[in-house]
């Protein structure tokens, strides 16, 4: 069994069970409008709906990470995400926020956010040495590039489950040197990429039926659900990530996860 993971605003357990993490944007940018909150009270409301239906996780962000919406400043990102994490967190949620820029994760962690969910992989020394000194929890997830935004054409091949794998491991060899081990592993499959899109999303299921391949490093195991124009297509991802035994997923249709972790037996108790 998975250690479970002690944040500031409770414990994760993990093992036979899903944690369901509901997404919050506040970036007008957003391609998913049903998520965007248009301020603090919105996101507030949002949140404890997420939370009747079951969500143990919010993950919030305040900058879009698709490749063709603009990057903002960290200052204005900022701006947007404070009022509402403080929100979040006096009502005792366990909040992720979604980030890759280390003045935005610093400001994040003052505020009271449990996980930081680092879009950039970890790959920023800067960011590297904020999780450590703070300690904080940290998503490390596989990104071709720098960050969501600084990212070309999605590499394709058949075996993509065991090279993402490979690239984890190279990260968590750099990450336990640098001290940092409270992690959840992410592969990736969420972002957005040039090239083929058809053949992206027949990738990205067998990256889940690969998941065993992360299973080896004996962390947490976070399973994006992808955002398809196709609503039967979503529900797909998510069954099958509960098939194979994720320990969180993070989606954007929170009702519909929820339920299908009941219907799965993967309740967190």
């Amino acid at each position: 069994m998975t250690t479970p993971l002690i944040t500031p605003a409770g414990e994760l357990r993990f093992g036979g069970v899903t944690h369901v993490m509901g997404v919050i944007n506040l970036s007008p940018d957003s391609k998913n409008v049903h998520t965007v909150a248009e301020g603090p009270s919105e996101a507030l409301e949002m949140a404890r709906r997420y939370r009747r239906h079951g969500a143990t996780i919010i993950d919030l962000g305040a900058q879009s990470s698709h490749l063709d919406n603009p990057t903002i400043a960290a200052e204005a990102e900022i701006e947007r995400l404070l009022p509402a994490l403080r929100l979040l967190v006096e009502d005792g949620f366990i909040v992720s926020v979604d980030t890759w820029k280390p003045p935005v994760a610093e400001a994040a962690l003052s505020a009271g956010a449990a996980i930081l969910n680092d879009t950039g992989g970890l790959g920023d020394p800067d960011m590297r040495r904020l999780v450590r000194e703070r300690d904080a929890a940290a998503i490390v997830m596989y990104v071709e590039g720098e960050n969501p935004h600084a990212v070309g054409e999605i590499s394709i091949s058949p075996d993509k489950a065991e090279v993402t794998a490979q690239w984890m491991g190279r990260r968590l060899e750099e990450l336990r040197a640098d001290g940092i081990e409270r992690l959840i592993l992410d592969p990736g499959i969420a972002i957005n990429y040039r090239g083929d899109y058809e053949a992206y999303t027949r990738m990205q299921l067998q990256v889940i039926r690969g998941i065993d391949h992360l299973r080896t490093f004996e962390h947490p195991i976070l399973i994006p659900i992808p955002r398809k124009r196709e609503d039967h297509r979503v529900a797909a991802y998510i069954t099958m990530a509960l098939e194979y035994g994720a320990d969180v997923i993070r989606v954007h249709d929170v009702e519909w996860a929820c339920d299908l972790v009941r219907l799965f037996g993967r309740v967190p108790v």
